[in-house]
């Protein structure tokens, strides 16, 4: 990458940082929200987990983190593909 003509700028290394760590902490949340499922319907030997109704109350507080993370993980990642296949300008910094 060449130093001066395609320098990151401060929004996008924000949203770059954003993408990675929502990526990260997506991980845990998706495996969760997928076991609980499963032990929800016994699915797979995943009912020794957990019985039915704490599976789903477990399940029903996964959705508003689940749905969170991936909204604050694909906008920046949409905005960064842009930039990248040049839909959109990058923002000039002073």
């Amino acid at each position: 990458m060449e130093i001066g003509a395609s320098r990151m700028n401060t929004l996008a290394f924000i949203c770059l940082k954003l993408v990675r760590w929502t990526g990260w902490l997506l991980i845990p949340v998706v495996l969760a929200f997928f076991l609980t499922g499963y032990a929800m319907s016994g699915r797979y030997g995943l009912s020794v987990l957990a019985d039915e109704k704490t599976a789903l109350t477990l399940h029903k507080l996964m959705h508003l983190p689940l749905g969170l993370l991936v909204v604050i993980h694909v906008i920046p990642s949409v905005y960064l593909a842009f930039l990248r296949w040049g839909w959109i300008k990058p923002r000039l910094t002073p």
